[in-house]
């Protein structure tokens, strides 16, 4: 626990000495870490389509062709009947098909539709990167399987650490499917002047990683400047590349505009049961305009390490990393986690 703390809090630390040092202008210049050289690229995800799936055929043609996806990384599978979740012998045999068809350089896999998104008590996205974790759905409270990619420096994750990343870009409406992706590509076209919201609400439990948001300020290299609120809801907001925060669900949506590339989620407990009805879904954040986002499947208790560490969620996304690289290493015990969105999304990217 402590090893996982000090990892999570050393990202911020030069924040917080140069928020303590900031100029009357309260410029902040964050002194982050060089990472490698490039990121995950097109010719390293593969893309699995369910051709028992209509719509999944429709968007991962529509995702092969915007981003040259190769033919040799498309992998098809089938699915009957769209099941919320599948028990771990079936989803066993899924990833052993997938796998099989996966050639030696893929790095992290697009499961292109939305249901299924869970396994057991698992994401299927957490089942499928770091193993099924049976032990976990005894006690969804319990601490969850360490990551070895947490606040990793690598850009590759299958040869660095023998994990495949895993995202689900969700297709109950094909058409919102296609913005998503097209949010993704948009990202990496130009740099924009943007703000990463933290709010922390008045709902106490769901606080729990607010100790990790970044203190305001501005990353002048990046155009990006960092706020920290004290509200239920963002409201009118019009440059969000980051927005986080804990409630059950979140209001106030409508009156967003999420730029290309955002990210968003909200800590609490069943926000990756995708078509559940008991809190918000992460869908609704793809639908408000974000490009990407993160929720638990099953009760998880509020673990900040089973959601995304704010601070390190930052860093390694304003340092260039893709979304699915950013998200999978802000998350210290991935396994109830689903992450959601366009994975090759890169804003800051150097061009």
């Amino acid at each position: 626990m402590v090893r996982l703390l000090w990892a999570a809090l050393w990202p911020i630390l030069p924040l917080l000495f140069l928020h303590g040092a900031a100029t009357a202008q309260a410029r902040l210049q964050p002194q982050l870490p060089l990472l490698e050289r490039g990121g995950l690229t097109a010719a390293q995800l593969a893309i699995v389509i369910n051709d028992d799936d209509p719509a999944s055929v429709a968007v991962g043609d529509y995702y092969r062709r915007r981003r040259a996806i190769p033919d040799a990384n498309v992998v098809h599978v089938r699915i009957p009947g769209k099941p919320h979740s599948l028990d771990p012998a079936r989803f066993q045999l899924l990833k052993e098909e997938i796998d099989s068809q996966l050639k030696p350089g893929v790095q992290a896999v697009l499961m292109v539709w939305t249901a299924p998104y869970a396994v057991a008590c698992n994401s299927i996205t957490g089942a499928y990167t770091l193993g099924f974790d049976g032990a976990l759905c005894r006690e969804t409270c319990a601490a969850g399987q360490p990551s070895a990619y947490f606040n990793s420096n690598s850009t590759r994750p299958y040869a660095t650490h023998g994990m495949r990343l895993a995202m689900l870009l969700p297709t109950e409406s094909v058409a919102a499917a296609k913005e998503v992706i097209d949010r993704g590509i948009a990202s990496g076209f130009r740099l924009v002047p943007a703000s990463a919201y933290y709010l922390t609400t008045p709902d106490a439990a769901r606080n729990s990683r607010a100790m990790f948001f970044p203190p305001p300020g501005r990353i002048a290299a990046k155009k990006l400047a960092t706020r920290r609120l004290q509200a239920d809801a963002l409201e009118r907001a019009h440059d969000i590349m980051i927005y986080q925060l804990g409630k059950a669900s979140v209001d106030k949506l409508d009156t967003l505009r999420f730029l290309p590339g955002a990210l968003a989620d909200h800590l609490t407990s069943h926000g990756g049961d995708l078509l559940g009805s008991t809190q918000m879904s992460s869908l609704r954040w793809l639908e408000a305009g974000a490009t990407a986002s993160y929720g638990t499947v099953s009760e998880p208790c509020n673990h900040w390490q089973k959601f995304p560490n704010p601070a390190v969620l930052l860093r390694h996304y304003v340092q260039g990393n893709s979304a699915i690289e950013a998200y999978w290493k802000s998350v210290a015990w991935p396994s109830q986690g689903l992450f959601i969105g366009e994975p090759l999304a890169a804003p800051y990217r150097r061009r």
